[in-house]
């Protein structure tokens, strides 16, 4: 069981896909335009359990220095255009995704 992540800025939706077939969509919040979320292929490079502060409940650092889908302390910037480039997400949601994905999982970012 292969699992992806697909994160469209435009629409500020994270997809999870198990075997190319969608599993899950959440809503996220995305870079502003003075600090974009990278566009590209990453991957999930390491998992951090309440990291604390405005990383919320998850921190989930792709292969990109000071990148990462996270919890937030601030659920109202969830489908905002807010963040420093990071992939923000509601903290339940994301304690969902990190319970399904493993280190090394595959993550595109595009609009």
């Amino acid at each position: 069981m292969a699992y992806s992540i697909t994160v469209n800025l435009s629409a500020k939706r994270l997809t999870l896909y198990r075997d190319g077939s969608q599993v899950r969509a959440f809503p996220v919040g995305v870079g502003k335009k003075n600090t974009p979320t990278p566009i590209g292929n990453y991957y999930i490079a390491s998992k951090m359990a309440n990291p604390g502060g405005a990383f919320g409940t998850m921190w989930m650092g792709l292969n990109v220095p000071h990148y990462g889908i996270h919890g937030t302390n601030n659920p109202s910037s969830i489908g905002k255009i807010v963040s420093h480039g990071c992939i923000r997400m509601y903290n339940n949601d994301v304690l969902v995704l990190s319970r399904l994905v493993s280190i090394g999982t595959p993550v595109r970012i595009h609009y």
